[in-house]
C-alpha cells in the first residue's frame, strides 16, 4: 500500500521533470546541433540521431521490471547518476577521427538510462498523486519538463556558442559543454534525492501477483486501443520531422537556404523568450483541461500544437535577416506547443489507467517515441531532397492526419476535469 506523500508536489514535480527533460533534449536535439557544428551532414544527423529514439520506443519491454521490483525512487535516482557519467563520457570523446560513432555510443547508453528514468519518474507521478491532482499538475509537469528541454536547447547551447567563439575550437567547446551537462545532472540527482517523497514500499507483493504477460495483455485489450494508439503515433507527425531540421535550418548559411544564425543566437531564442512562451502555454493548458475536461480542448489543442509549424514556411521562403522574425516564430511555436501538449499528456494518462499504471504509461510513451523516431529518421533526406521551403510545406501537410485522428479518438469527454 502506498504511503501518503508529505512533500508538496509543487516542490518535487519541477525538479523531477526538469531531470527528465534535460537528458532527453541533450541526447535527441542538442546532439543535432553539436554534430552540425562538428561537420556532420543533415542526412546522417537525421538518421543516426533519430535512431536514438529507439530506447524510448522499446522501453515497455523492461518497464515491468521497474513496475514490479524495487521502488520508483531508487530506479530514477540510479538512472540519473548513470546519465551524469554518460555525459562525462561524451565530453571526453568529442576529439579524434572516430568522435561521431564514439559519442553516439555514449548517447545510446544515455538514451537507455534516460528512458528508464522516465519510466520510474512517471510512475512516481502516477502513484503519488490522486487522479484530480494528476490533471491539475499536468501543466506544471509538462512545463518543467519543457523547461528542462529548453535549458538544454537554450542555455546549454548558448554556453556552447560562447565557448566556440572564445576558444576558436568547436571540438573543445562541445567537450567542455558536455562536461557541464554532466555536472548539472549530478546536481539534479542530489536535489531529487532530497525533494522526492517516499510513497511506496518495495513491490515484492506486485511481483508475486503479476507476470510480464499479464502486464502487456491488459494494455492491448483496453477498449478502443487501436484508434488510441493511432492517435499517439500521429498526433506529432509534423513536429517529429520539424524538431530534427529546425536547428539546422536556423544555423545553415543563407546561401544554402538557412537563416545563418550563430549557435549562441539559436540558444538565446529557445532559452529566453521561448521559455516564457512555453511557461504560459503549458500552465494555461493544464488549467484549461482541469476546469473543462479533455473533450472541450482536444481539437483546439491539436491545432495549437500543429498550426505554428506553418510559420517556418515563411521563414524559409523570405529568409529575413532580422532575428526578430525568427524570434516571433519561436514564441508562437513554443506557446502553441506548451498549450497543445497538455491534451496529449492527459490522454496518455487516460490510456495508462488500470492496475499497472507505470508499465502501461511506459507502453503508451513507447508508442509516442515510435511516432517521433521513424519520421525523424527520414527528415534529413526529405529536407535535402525538397530544400527547406519544400520541407516545411511537407511538415504542414503532415499535420492533417493528426487533426483527423484527434477528432476521432475515443475517451471519456470529462476525463482530466478536476473533481470539485
Amino acid at each position: 500500500m502506498n504511503k501518503p506523500s508529505q512533500k508538496s508536489p509543487w516542490i518535487w514535480i519541477p525538479s523531477l521533470y526538469m531531470t527528465e527533460g534535460i537528458p532527453y533534449i541533450v541526447i535527441i536535439v542538442v546532439s543535432v546541433i553539436m554534430y552540425k557544428k562538428l561537420g556532420i551532414s543533415n542526412s546522417d544527423i537525421g538518421l543516426y540521431t533519430s535512431l536514438l529514439y529507439l530506447p524510448w520506443v522499446i522501453k515497455p519491454i523492461w518497464s515491468p521490471i521497474v513496475d514490479l521490483f524495487g521502488t520508483k525512487r531508487k530506479w530514477f535516482l540510479s538512472m540519473q547518476f548513470i546519465l551524469s557519467l554518460v555525459f562525462f563520457g561524451v565530453g571526453l570523446s568529442t576529439a579524434g577521427n572516430q568522435f561521431f560513432f564514439i559519442t553516439l555510443a555514449f548517447f545510446w547508453m544515455g538514451a537507455f538510462a534516460s528512458a528508464t528514468n522516465d519510466i520510474a519518474s512517471d510512475g512516481m507521478y502516477l502513484i503519488a498523486l490522486k487522479p484530480e491532482q494528476q490533471s491539475f499538475f499536468v501543466g506544471l509537469r509538462g512545463t518543467f519538463y519543457r523547461i528542462g528541454m529548453i535549458t538544454g536547447q537554450g542555455l546549454i547551447v548558448m554556453v556552447a556558442g560562447y565557448l566556440e567563439t572564445s576558444l576558436g575550437d568547436n571540438s573543445k567547446a562541445w567537450s567542455y559543454t558536455m562536461t557541464l551537462v554532466a555536472l548539472l545532472m549530478l546536481m539534479l540527482t542530489f536535489i531529487n534525492s532530497l525533494a522526492t517523497p517516499k510513497v511506496e514500499e518495495t513491490a515484492e507483493k506486485r511481483a508475486r501477483e503479476a507476470s510480464f504477460g499479464k502486464v502487456f495483455s491488459t494494455f492491448f485489450t483496453k477498449k478502443n486501443i487501436g484508434i488510441s494508439l493511432a492517435f499517439v503515433l500521429l498526433y506529432r507527425l509534423g513536429e517529429s520531422q520539424l524538431v530534427k531540421m529546425a536547428s539546422p535550418f536556423l544555423l545553415e548559411d543563407r546561401q544554402t537556404g538557412g537563416l545563418g544564425l550563430s549557435t549562441s543566437e539559436v540558444g538565446f531564442l529557445y532559452g529566453t523568450i521561448g521559455v516564457i512562451a512555453l511557461l504560459l502555454g503549458g500552465i494555461l493548458g493544464g488549467i484549461a483541461i482541469s476546469r473543462h475536461g479533455l473533450g472541450k480542448w482536444m481539437i483546439p489543442m491539436a491545432l495549437s500544437l500543429n498550426l505554428p509549424n506553418l510559420l517556418y514556411i515563411g521563414l524559409a521562403h523570405f529568409q529575413p535577416e532580422n532575428i526578430l522574425f525568427a524570434g516571433t516564430v519561436v514564441v508562437i511555436e513554443q506557446f502553441g506547443y506548451g498549450f497543445g501538449f497538455a491534451a496529449y499528456m492527459i490522454f496518455l494518462i487516460y490510456l495508462a489507467e488500470g492496475l499497472f499504471k507505470t508499465s502501461h504509461y511506459a507502453l503508451a510513451t513507447g508508442f509516442m517515441a515510435m511516432g517521433m523516431m521513424f519520421p525523424g529518421m527520414i527528415s534529413g533526406y526529405i529536407q535535402e531532397w525538397l530544400g527547406y521551403t519544400g520541407f516545411f510545406i511537407w511538415v504542414g501537410i503532415a499535420m492533417i492526419p493528426a487533426l483527423a485522428i484527434a477528432a476521432s479518438v475515443k475517451y471519456p469527454k470529462e476525463f482530466g476535469k478536476k473533481i470539485n
